[in-house]
């Protein structure tokens, strides 16, 4: 009696019950971000265009981009700022990725789109700055850089 039971359960487990229906797989894609990407850089910026005059013409920052599991992090050594980062695009050479923080009311997205040529990097950094009022934005402000990177330390990935 009890095999009889296993089998008519591993049955509607397999085929299912009458009225419901089978869980649906969720599927998804994982940008490979080449293992040059991370480490310690020296970035420099020039602001290109803006919209606002809060944005510094120019800055040096160094960066720390590591990644622990799936996490990946940007430190900036500099002014101590911290984020979980999200990366949009890669190739082996090729990173898209945004960090997004809110201060206040308002809300901060930068989105950096760069180019990796061994130990340097090239491209350019999005900036935008959105103020908010009653849950609807009542001011933005915004910045394009280019951006310049120098690898200064090696990679951290810790799996």
């Amino acid at each position: 009696m009890k095999k009889f039971i296993i089998v008519i359960y591993l049955f509607l487990f397999i085929v299912g019950l009458p009225g419901f229906t089978q869980p649906t797989l969720l599927t998804g894609s994982v940008s490979i971000v080449p293992k040059s990407f991370y480490g310690t850089w020296r970035v420099t910026s020039q602001r290109l265009e803006q919209n606002s005059d809060i944005f510094k013409e120019k800055s040096l920052d160094v960066w720390n981009l590591s990644r622990t599991g799936d996490v990946i992090t940007l430190y900036n050594m500099f002014n101590g700022a911290k984020a979980e980062i999200n990366v949009e695009n890669s190739n082996d050479r090729h990173v898209i990725f945004t960090k997004n923080g809110e201060y206040g009311k308002k809300k901060l997205t930068d989105k950096a789109d760069i180019t990796i040529d061994g130990d340097y990097f090239e491209g350019f950094d999005y900036i935008r700055i959105d103020t908010y009022v009653g849950g609807k934005i009542v001011k933005s402000q915004s910045a394009k850089y280019k951006i310049k990177g120098e690898k200064i330390g090696g990679s951290a990935i810790t799996e």
